[in-house]
């Protein structure tokens, strides 16, 4: 098994939500985050934020870097499932402009469905 985290932009989200489940991923989690990458922030990702959404613009400090509101979706698929939902995530999420986010896999030990006591892959099918 493994997790996928991925950090997107949030004007994606309506739109990944019915390209995920038509992909047969209808389980995950949504976040609402802010943070920021290595690169300068492209202010165009914040313009509709600023204005809609004032709280979602947060600074370290006055003078501090810009910290831009996202949203990081979690997932736990089989092994075999990573490619097909990474590459549903980026066909939906790639724009080729800076932000359009990241996608993080790790390896996971193990599940267990608290309802059932189930454990392994039968916790998360």
């Amino acid at each position: 098994m493994k997790e996928v985290i991925a950090i997107i932009r949030m004007d994606k989200v309506n739109t990944i939500k019915s390209e995920l489940v038509d992909a047969g991923f209808p389980a995950f989690t949504v976040r609402k985050v802010i943070g920021r990458g290595q690169g300068s922030v492209d202010r165009r990702v914040i313009q509709g934020a600023e204005e809609g959404h004032p709280e979602a613009i947060a600074r370290l400090k006055d003078d501090g870097p810009m910290l831009v509101p996202s949203r990081m979706m979690t997932f736990v698929v089989q092994d075999e499932s990573v490619p097909k939902l990474v590459n549903t995530i980026i066909k939906v999420c790639k724009s080729g402009q800076r932000n359009d986010g990241k996608i993080f896999v790790k390896p996971l030990l193990d599940a267990v469905r608290i309802r059932t006591g189930e454990v392994g892959a039968a916790a998360v099918t």
